[in-house]
């Protein structure tokens, strides 16, 4: 065995194990139609790509049915108005291998796997082999990697891979590839140009290149501006009237705001934000410590990880939204660079701490403990095949018994036609996704590419998962409660007709009688909802 493979096989060791079971997973449960919170923005994504692959660069009708500006939606809008997110059409050309949503998780796991090889060449420019090896694989133990890899395509994900890229450039005096993966980081997402004014912010204070810091800190904050205040409008006024409203509207006054309205209304408010950033406490300290607790707490006494994560970390922490303190999404990923580069830096100084034998211990003992919580919290219900959903009251669904409900639901797919309009409840939106006319259900009104007003010609529910969840889950009491109505309304005024149904699962067709026999199977389980 060559030397060179020795102090690299712990890293693809590393690599290759976290590949294989984050992608064995997701596949899993996509191809299982497992009941997510994020399985509609993987819908999203997919229809993005699908319509991208044509063409039709960006544009969304289930981002449409989200808009605030739009009241009937519509195939041609254009989803930059909800989230500029040009660095997509870097995976443009992979998608066309196979134009489905499947591609989009293999694309986010292979995103995120390259981008821990990557910090193991960062690491190597100023650590030995085996303590590179170490901080790559706490970044694959990390539940703030996991936890996002867990979840559907995200554009998220592209931000480990271009942060450390940019660190590497950084590293290697490579200005015109520092340059690029600069470009790179703000066209992930508007919100992107905060994680790189960190950088700026940390080049700046750390005294290593000042003036190029300087650079980054305004091109940053220019590039944020004009994106949210000019260029996104030109498509919808989401991004003021929905988003900012939505995550920082405590700062703000009105039904309509602007990027500087809000970091105005931050600064003038000093003690509103203090209290923002210590409450809720308990949930804020928890997601500190899981951000740092797979480097052993290194980063926590890292001056050059607090300035690197400063930005990104008070974003998350002024966000209106709880959900943004959770490690299995994807805000938690755009930490991850600074926290790691940050440790790399601190190991890089301070070389006696290496022969520290205790703590390379404690450290073991802390890559194990962040594994074991993040394989028990199951990360957003991927691991629900061997994890119970809930224990009090028991809530659990073997693998046998996902899959044969699978099994199910695309028998009433196969009679879909592939270029038929279609409403499909969120776990079944990625899997109809790759077509120009779809809604989530039970909504059914679109327009369409010749500008006209149109009923879609089917329409595929599964309500036995949220029968299932309604004992754990309030969001799928609202469902039942609010769309089995709905339902119940297009059937009674023979709008559709009910022509395939099995398990909780209904098929309708426009303008269809209905199937009398499979009408009163339905009718038996609307009486057990």
């Amino acid at each position: 065995m060559s030397e060179k493979f020795k102090n690299h096989r712990g890293l693809i060791t590393a690599a290759i194990t976290f590949f294989v079971i984050e992608l064995a997973i997701v596949l899993f449960r996509y191809h299982a139609y497992y009941h997510t919170d994020t399985s509609f923005d993987l819908g999203i994504f997919n229809q993005v790509f699908w319509n991208g692959h044509q063409g039709r660069f960006f544009q969304s009708s289930l981002s449409s049915s989200l808009s605030v500006s739009v009241e009937t939606p519509f195939v041609s809008y254009h989803r930059l108005g909800q989230h500029f997110t040009p660095a997509l059409l870097l995976w443009l050309p992979i998608y066309l291998l196979f134009p489905y949503a499947p591609m989009l998780l293999f694309l986010n796991v292979t995103l995120i796997t390259v981008a821990g090889i990557v910090l193991y060449i960062l690491a190597r420019q100023r650590l030995e082999p085996n303590l590179a090896t170490w901080i790559t694989i706490s970044y694959y133990c990390a539940n703030a990697v996991i936890g996002p890899t867990l979840g559907h395509f995200q554009d998220f994900c592209q931000f480990p891979l271009f942060t450390f890229g940019l660190f590497l450039a950084l590293e290697k005096r490579h200005w015109w590839w520092f340059g690029i993966c600069a470009v790179l980081i703000v066209a992930i997402r508007e919100e992107a140009a905060v994680v790189l004014f960190s950088i700026g912010f940390y080049l700046i204070l750390s005294k290593r290149f000042p003036w190029l810091g300087l650079g980054v800190c305004l091109a940053s904050l220019v590039y944020a501006i004009v994106v949210t205040t000019y260029i996104m409008p030109l498509f919808s006024h989401d991004v003021s009237s929905r988003f900012l409203i939505e995550e920082f509207g405590q700062y703000v006054e009105g039904e309509q705001t602007s990027s500087l309205d809000v970091l105005w209304g931050i600064l003038k408010n000093p003690w509103r934000l203090f209290l923002e950033l210590l409450t809720p406490f308990s949930p804020t300290l928890t997601y500190i410590l899981g951000q740092f607790i797979p480097l052993g707490f290194i980063s926590v006494i890292s001056g050059a990880t607090w300035m690197l994560i400063a930005f990104p970390l008070l974003t998350i922490l002024l966000r209106k939204s709880e959900w943004a303190l959770s490690l299995d999404l994807r805000y938690s990923l755009t930490l991850v660079p600074g926290i790691f580069y940050g440790a790399i830096l601190w190991w890089f100084y301070h070389p006696e701490a290496q022969k520290n034998r205790f703590f390379k211990r404690f450290w073991a003992v802390c890559l194990s403990l962040s594994l074991i919580l993040t394989i028990t919290s199951s990360p957003n219900d991927a691991l629900a095949f061997i994890i119970p959903n809930s224990f009090q009251p028991w809530l659990y669904f073997s693998p046998v018994q996902q899959w044969n409900h699978a099994r199910i639901i695309e028998k009433l797919i196969a009679q879909i036609p592939p270029d038929a309009s279609v409403s499909a409840s969120p776990d079944i939106v990625p899997h109809l996704s790759s077509r120009r006319e779809i809604l989530r259900a039970p909504n059914v009104e679109l327009i369409n590419d010749a500008g006209q007003k149109i009923w879609l010609d089917y329409m595929i529910i599964d309500f036995r998962k949220n029968q299932r969840f309604q004992v754990i889950s309030s969001g799928d009491r609202r469902i039942l409660a609010k769309d089995v109505p709905t339902v119940e309304a297009f059937l009674d005024k023979n709008e559709y007709g009910l022509i395939g149904y099995q398990d909780g699962v209904i098929l309708l067709k426009r303008s269809t009688p209905d199937d009398p026999i499979l009408l009163s199977q339905w009718q038996a389980f609307r009486q057990t909802l």
